[in-house]
């Protein structure tokens, strides 16, 4: 068995030895390979540094940005936050805080974020300035603007739940500036506003005035448990809220 075995590789060793490279071949064969793929390395490289600008937004890299990204730096917010993709699974992504809650919402949140959700939220109460917190939403907003190709990706079932228009601001009641600047983060109204509460068409069937001021005034008391938060409203505001709900 063994002879015959031999007997073929003595019979093709002169035709098999005819396919392979030679020596000479191997080495420029390394060598070409090696030039061609490290010239595609630095053409994506070069293409890479020169998009950057533009999918960054450098332009609106401001004072108020670079301080804000120190802020975030500073108090380690990445031990419980990820941005872009980088950081903790602990607490909420930021990437789009943004576009999802808006500046007013999360000036009222960083302020004081036990106030918001009494007993419910582990976030420290850093006590920042107004300046500092500007400096944040600054940084946030800067970060929402960047160009991701699509990252996060958008919770598509949230939004075939939530976005099907109703004409329900057929209302000659103008929207309250806390509706607009609040509200608006997290329920959307004809289609329009943010996809994290229940849609608000038609609320004023469903529930009275009284029902209405108390569940803006407290949602903890009247829902134990609820991701509603309690805000910062003064008895005209949550009235002109309640007003507008009302109409709707």
């Amino acid at each position: 068995m063994n002879k015959a075995i031999f007997s073929v590789y003595r019979e093709n060793k002169s035709r098999w030895g005819s396919r392979m490279l030679s020596k000479s071949q191997a080495k420029l064969f390394f060598i070409s390979g090696t030039l061609l793929f490290t010239v595609l390395l630095l053409i994506l490289t070069v293409d890479t540094l020169r998009q950057v600008p533009s999918q960054t937004r450098e332009s609106n890299l401001s004072e108020e940005v670079k301080r804000g990204k120190v802020i975030w730096e500073k108090n380690n917010c990445m031990g419980c936050h990820t941005i872009m993709g980088e950081g903790a699974y602990y607490a909420p992504e930021l990437t789009k805080v943004y576009d999802r809650r808006g500046p007013e919402w999360m000036k009222v949140f960083i302020k004081d974020p036990q106030a918001m959700f009494p007993g419910e939220r582990k976030m420290v109460k850093y006590n920042f300035t107004d300046a500092e917190i500007n400096d944040l939403i600054a940084f946030f907003k800067w970060i929402g603007e960047i160009d991701l190709n699509g990252f996060p990706a958008k919770p598509t079932l949230a939004l075939a739940m939530n976005s099907a228009p109703v004409n329900a601001n057929n209302t000659s009641i103008p929207q309250p500036a806390k509706y607009k600047s609040l509200c608006t983060a997290c329920h959307s109204l004809s289609g329009v506003g943010g996809k994290v509460g229940p849609a608000l068409d038609g609320v004023s069937k469903k529930y009275d005035a009284e029902y209405l001021h108390k569940w803006i005034s407290n949602p903890a008391a009247v829902k134990p448990g609820t991701a509603m938060p309690k805000l910062e409203l003064t008895e005209e505001e949550k009235n002109e809220i309640v007003k507008f709900l009302g109409a709707i």
